[in-house]
C-alpha cells in the first residue's frame, strides 16, 4: 500500500487528524487511529504521550505555518500602505485569503484539518482553551490592524464583529452542505473560491456598519 512508504509517526497523525475531524475528540479511540494508519497500537505511545497529545501534535503541526502566512499577508497590506491605512476589507482578506486559498489548491490535504478546526471551535469544552491557545496572539495582531482601521470603534463592538467573522469561516471550513440544499444547488460549500470572492467584502461591511454606530 502507497501510505505506508510514509514515516509512521506521519500516517498517525494523518488518521488521527481525518478520524477527531469526523467525530471529535472523545468519538475515536486510540485503537481506531491506529487501525486507520495500518501501524501497531503499542506505536502510539511510542511516538505519543496519550491521546491528548496526540491530539495536540494534530493541531500543532499546521498551526504555526497557518499563523505564520497569515501574518506575513497582513505585513505585506501594511508595508503597501505605509502613507495610509489598509482598508477593512484587505485586513480581513489577509486573514481568511491565505486559508481559503490552502483548501482551494489542495483540498485532499487541508479539508480534515480546517473541519477539525471548525469543530473545536465550536466545542464548549475544548474551543476557549484550544483556539486562544493556537490562534489568540494572531488574533490579537489583526484586531489592532482593524482598530486602526476603524478608529471610531468601541472595544465590544470590534470584537463581536471579530467574533461573527470566526464563526462565517469556521462554518464554511466545516463544508456541511446546509447551502448545498438551501440552494437547491445554485451553491456549494465546497466553492472555496465563491467563499473567498465574497468573504472579506460582507464581513467588512458587517466591521463598518456595527463599529461606526
Amino acid at each position: 500500500m502507497a501510505h505506508t512508504r510514509q514515516p509512521t509517526r506521519e500516517r498517525i497523525l494523518d488518521a488521527a487528524e481525518a478520524l477527531f475531524a469526523q467525530r471529535g475528540f472523545e468519538g475515536v479511540s486510540v485503537r481506531q487511529i491506529m487501525s486507520q494508519a495500518d501501524a501497531d497500537v503499542s506505536l502510539a505511545y511510542y511516538h505519543f504521550k496519550s491521546k491528548r497529545d496526540l491530539f495536540d501534535q494534530v493541531m500543532l503541526r499546521k498551526v504555526e505555518y497557518l499563523n505564520e502566512i497569515r501574518l506575513q499577508a497582513l505585513e505585506e497590506v501594511e508595508e503597501r500602505h505605509r502613507d495610509d491605512e489598509p482598508s477593512v476589507e484587505e485586513i480581513i482578506g489577509a486573514f481568511t485569503r491565505p486559508l481559503l486559498q490552502l483548501l482551494a489548491d489542495d483540498h485532499e490535504k487541508w479539508s480534515h484539518y480546517f473541519q477539525l478546526i471548525a469543530q473545536i471551535n465550536n466545542s464548549p469544552e475544548m474551543g476557549g482553551e484550544l483556539m486562544s491557545r493556537y490562534f489568540d496572539p494572531l488574533v490579537s495582531r489583526f484586531i489592532d490592524a482593524l482598530k486602526k482601521a476603524l478608529p471610531d470603534s468601541g472595544p465590544a463592538d470590534l470584537y463581536w464583529s471579530y467574533h461573527f467573522l470566526s464563526g462565517a469561516l469556521t462554518l464554511t471550513f466545516a463544508e456541511t452542505g446546509r447551502i448545498d440544499n438551501l440552494s437547491g444547488g445554485v451553491c456549494k460549500s465546497t466553492d472555496i473560491a465563491a467563499v473567498d470572492e465574497r468573504m472579506p467584502e460582507f464581513l467588512a461591511a458587517g466591521f463598518r456598519a456595527l463599529c461606526s454606530r
